[in-house]
């Protein structure tokens, strides 16, 4: 039975260093006025070019390359509405705001941040942000300029995902029994760290992450997690950082193993890596999210002929599907033998295969009875 440590004040610690590194940002925007400068702020590039894959870690790492964005520019990649004059207000205006959480103590959601700063600009008809397309952008922007996450920053998504299994958790104070979730499981929050969920116990050997609440349902349905003694999850569909935050911190603390099933595609492929490697964008904290010993159980491209899917089902690949498998192709965390022998071998029969393809078979279960187990039972999996 795995326990939990004592309850910490880790993110409230972050939270004040986050909302430390926000003034400095400030009093160098300050000082630079004092100094008749044209005031700037510098931004981590989150682009590919801008990150990197450390081969020692299997995690991507960012890398040191930024864009200085001055406020007396109007020129931008677009002109007017993309200048950093612009985007210079937005960023200062936004990091204020994630300063009034933290001296607050509250969390908000990224609807609320958008709606909070659309306003005009002082003495203008301009709004700050017209929409929210305009707004999270530069959300993440503070995000990696202050070196914290938005949930730290006091910011949080739409919560989404679902687990169940046997393990009994904390949440906000209340008990909660994981294996007696009902039908809709326990939904995951946005903030998981320790300050908000703690695991009492857990008799759990393993973690399954499902791609598609649709089938986490079927799982959930047949007992899955009973029947083979794990945790079941989902994000629906490229999980939230809730959810692999979550599972880092059960892989860590608990010493879970984690397992990952989704469509066979490129974007199943790159949900993996995800959860594997970590994200461009969210490079800098792969250190605390990401989880090198994920292991990928499907679907493959192999498994059409292994499991005698009939020719007539799998779907034929789209144009974008052809031009995302071979940008993933080339990536370096996706240059092993067997990684590059799946990608390669998907493209040659150009179809995908979705996790329900196997309801063809006339069994609505075969994936939960014989699937799954099958791929745990012969350890069928890319690594």
């Amino acid at each position: 039975m795995a326990k939990a440590g004592k309850q910490s004040s880790h993110t409230k610690r972050d939270r004040s260093s986050a909302g430390k590194r926000i003034v400095d940002m400030a009093r160098h925007v300050v000082h630079l006025v004092d100094q008749s400068d044209d005031p700037w702020v510098d931004i981590p590039s989150r682009t590919l070019s801008n990150v990197q894959f450390n081969e020692r870690k299997r995690i991507i790492e960012m890398l040191d390359g930024k864009q200085r964005r001055f406020l007396f520019s109007l020129l931008g990649r677009r002109g007017g509405e993309g200048s950093q004059a612009k985007k210079f207000m937005q960023t200062v205006k936004v990091a204020e705001k994630c300063k009034t959480l933290i001296d607050e103590d509250i969390t908000t959601s990224l609807r609320e941040v958008f709606y909070s700063l659309k306003v005009p600009v002082r003495d203008s008809k301009e709004l700050i942000f017209y929409d929210q397309e305009e707004s999270d952008p530069i959300i993440e922007d503070v995000e990696v300029s202050v070196e914290a996450l938005r949930e730290e920053l006091g910011i949080h998504a739409e919560p989404k995902g679902q687990m169940v299994g046997p393990m009994t958790i904390i949440d906000n104070g209340d008990e909660i029994n994981l294996a007696r979730s009902g039908s809709g499981g326990w939904g995951v929050p946005s903030i998981v760290e320790q300050e908000v969920i703690q695991f009492k116990k857990s008799s759990a050997d393993f973690i399954l992450l499902v791609e598609k609440g649709t089938q986490w349902n079927r799982f959930n349905q047949d007992r899955f997690w009973e029947k083979h003694n794990c945790m079941l999850i989902h994000g629906g569909g490229q999980p939230p950082r809730g959810v692999r935050r979550l599972m880092y911190r059960m892989h860590h603390e608990l010493k879970l193993p984690v397992y990952v099933l989704v469509d066979n595609d490129p974007w199943g492929y790159y949900i993996y890596s995800v959860v594997k490697q970590g994200s461009i964008n969210l490079a800098f904290e792969s250190q605390r999210m990401a989880i090198p010993g994920a292991r990928f159980i499907g679907m493959s491209s192999f498994d059409a002929e292994k499991f005698d899917i009939p020719r007539q089902i799998p779907m034929p690949l789209k144009d974008e599907d052809t031009r995302r498998a071979k940008e993933i192709l080339e990536y370096p965390w996706f240059q092993s033998k067997p990684w590059q022998k799946e990608i390669k071998h998907m493209l040659s029969l150009g179809v995908k295969l979705e996790l329900e393809v196997f309801a063809s078979k006339g069994d609505f279960r075969y994936i939960t009875r014989e699937y799954a187990p099958r791929k745990l039972k012969e350890k069928d999996w890319l690594d």
